[in-house]
């Protein structure tokens, strides 16, 4: 077991006097506010693939031009890889990316080294999203550990290279396309991934591996502030949480351990227009260059990244206690601890239970089960009562209130249980300790009734727009034109309206007050003869969303239109039909293929050839370009087997949808009047897109 106690001395001297000298923390804050102050950067805009990069050229040339007559060597490259490959991730989908930009600084001691560390950032945002948490400040951070390392009087052992990715946004894009083409990767042998969750707060360790203790050991030993969770890691990877990271990539398709931080604090105005550099405090960038510079330069010493793989042996627990002390230990010696306390634990109570007199002890453990089970069931009863009178999600801008209203009615439910079961006298818990509940009972009685009041008559409204303390309810819009060609390819139907997604349980019963129209009289339900049910789907997360509305609206003209092809149609000699399509438009597309009852699809251009992720009989392919990408050629394969004359005409059905996230095709007339009308408390986040629907 490892016990990290104190703030450790280990290299702190030179890491401290280099943060208070030099200003890190002002100088990492003026390169947040500069890189958040373009506004949003998705894929493709020109404040991510032009201004931004060229302010992270600027101060990666500064830094390289003031360290050049010292120990280290520093070489940039700007990479614009192509490629695409299938992930198991929100169901499963193939992603393709073109010409999306890497900037691959190299810091390494002058005459070259063998082995390289990896860290990583992202510069791009989510639409209509500062991005100042997720990722612009770890970046601004990235820059002050470069030039700190850079300025070492001593030459490192290995070399880092700093990784400041722009397309992570677009579902990992710009990391697959380092690792699986830079000719600098096959010389990484770990990495450390900065990320978020959450606007500013401590940055947690919530993923390690995969089976390199070596990894958690030297983040115990070398950072300032430590703060790390396995629960995370554990939640995290369980799929529960519909959210991944650049850790993935590099796990899954370099095969190297790392380490995945995210600041989590402020989870509500996460990928929000709130998420603004001046949320994030001082302290927190302060903390997060202290731990990365610190962690860094331990790993770019140790003997042990020379050959990384020596030292897989097993997974590790790690947590630690209050930010101070570390604790981490092999699972395997967790797995026999837990085993040891349970058979003690068994033993003890077999022995209890055996003892004349001691037949009450099964009785105190069916009350205590009684009660856990009673208990649950009363909060959910509550739960369910307050969902009916139409107050879901209170809590989500009233935590204390919350806990007000389902703690006492928890606690409560437990003590009457245990005060009806009173006259066992078995000692278990320590309401037997006194001699009346009554009163007990009474305040939390009252606690629970007046709450229940409270939430009922609706004072507790779930949402804030407090500049202060924001709680926004997000709602997505797309003012969309959607046309459906027959198998002749004419246009068999043709609609535009705004099409309104809400991710959350209140769905849209607070915005019709504002915005009558938007009720349910127009919500929508899936077609299921028609690819991702018709609509333009950005990511394939059709599964979240139940509840969709459609608001006929007038028909949208994107000034640079989809242009969409099939460019040749060929049977081939093994009984297969091949197609070859070409697209042309806006930076982000989505393609849906739903191969009709009897075919399927064989092979394709996508991934390794094989198409992957059948989602209930459709696959999603995702696509991405940065500046000046060609038209996007891709083709297919379909086989039929056994023609369904009962099912819809032809072999497949083929969909593109196109998402118009910057610049001008962004808005609409129509799209900012009803912008306008939503309330203060709300987030819309708005785009133009069109599908196109396709048979075959």
């Amino acid at each position: 077991m490892l016990v990290r106690l104190g703030l450790l001395l280990l290299h702190s001297s030179t890491i401290f006097s280099f943060f208070l000298n030099s200003s890190p923390t002002s100088q990492s804050r003026q390169h947040l506010e500069r890189i958040t102050s373009v506004g949003p950067r998705p894929v493709g805009s020109q404040e991510n693939e032009v201004l931004t990069v060229g302010y992270l050229l600027k101060q990666i040339e500064n830094i390289r031009l003031e360290t050049a007559a010292g120990p280290h060597q520093l070489t940039v490259d700007v990479q614009r890889p192509t490629g695409s490959f299938s992930i198991d991730f929100l169901g499963g989908f193939t992603s393709f990316y073109d010409r999306v930009t890497n900037i691959a600084v190299r810091l390494e001691p002058k005459g070259g080294t063998q082995h390289l560390m990896l860290a990583n950032c992202h510069f791009d945002s989510v639409a209509n999203s500062p991005g100042a948490s997720d990722d612009a400040v770890s970046c601004a951070v990235m820059l002050e550990v470069l030039h700190s390392l850079a300025n070492q009087s001593s030459p490192l052992h290995h070399g880092v290279i700093f990784l400041f990715n722009g397309a992570e946004e677009n579902i990992l894009q710009a990391s697959h396309g380092f690792i699986t083409q830079h000719p600098w990767a096959k010389q990484v042998r770990a990495f450390i991934n900065l990320e978020a969750a959450g606007v500013g707060g401590k940055e947690v360790v919530f993923q390690t591996g995969p089976e390199n203790p070596w990894l958690v050991q030297a983040y115990v030993h070398a950072a300032k502030h430590p703060f790390a969770s396995v629960v995370g890691q554990e939640v995290f990877q369980s799929g529960i949480i519909p959210s991944d990271t650049d850790f993935r990539i590099y796990r899954d398709f370099g095969n190297i351990p790392g380490i995945d931080l995210a600041f989590i604090e402020n989870g509500f105005i996460y990928h929000t227009k709130y998420d603004t550099a001046n949320r994030i405090l001082t302290d927190s960038i302060q903390r997060a260059g202290d731990n990365i510079l610190a962690v860094l330069k331990y790993l770019v010493m140790s003997e042990k990244l020379a050959d990384s793989s020596e030292y897989r042996h097993g997974n590790m627990v790690f947590f630690d206690l209050l930010g101070v002390v570390v604790v981490a230990y092999p699972a395997r010696v967790g797995t026999i601890l837990n085993y040891m306390v349970a058979t003690a634990t068994f033993l003890y109570l077999a022995k209890k239970a055996s003892l004349p007199g001691n037949g009450d002890l099964a009785c105190a453990t069916g009350v205590a089960v009684l009660s856990w089970f009673v208990t649950l069931l009363s909060v959910l009863i509550v739960a369910l009562l307050v969902t009916l009178l139409g107050h879901s999600m209170f809590w989500y801008n009233h935590f204390y209130a919350s806990i007000c209203l389902y703690g006492a009615a928890a606690t409560g439910k437990m003590i009457l249980i245990h005060t009806l079961a009173k006259n066992l006298y078995y000692g278990l818990h320590f309401i037997y300790l006194v001699r009346s509940t009554k009163w007990i009972l009474a305040g939390l009685g009252s606690v629970f009734i007046i709450m229940f009041l409270l939430v009922s008559c609706g004072l507790f409204f779930p949402y804030s727009g407090s500049p202060d303390s924001p709680r926004p309810k997000r709602v997505f819009l797309q003012h969309t034109t959607r046309t459906f060609h027959n198998l002749q390819g004419q246009v068999e139907s043709r609609d535009s309206g705004l099409w309104i997604n809400s991710f959350d349980y209140t769905a849209i019963q607070h915005i019709t007050p504002h915005i009558p129209e938007i009720n349910d009289s127009i919500r929508t339900r899936c077609r299921e003869d028609r690819p991702f049910c018709g609509y333009p789907w950005f990511l394939p997360v059709k599964f979240l969303s139940k509840k969709n509305w459609y608001l006929p609206a007038s028909e949208v003209s994107p000034s640079s239109p989809l242009e969409f092809s099939l460019l040749s149609r060929e049977e081939t000699s093994w009984g297969t039909v091949k197609m070859t399509f070409s697209a042309k438009g806006p930076s982000h597309m989505s393609l849906y293929l739903m191969p009709h009852r009897g075919a399927n699809l064989s092979t394709w251009s996508f991934g390794d050839g094989t198409p992957q992720f059948d989602l209930s009989g459709e696959y999603f392919v995702f696509y991405s370009h940065g500046l000046n990408a060609p038209t996007w050629t891709f083709w297919f394969e379909i086989q039929v087997l056994d023609p369904d004359p009962s099912g819809p005409e032809g072999m497949i059905s083929v969909a593109i949808s196109s998402h118009y996230f910057f610049g001008e095709d962004q808005r609409t007339a129509q799209l900012e009047e009803i912008l306008r009308r939503f309330p203060t408390w709300s987030f819309p986040s708005s785009w133009v897109s069109t599908y196109d629907m396709y048979r075959y």
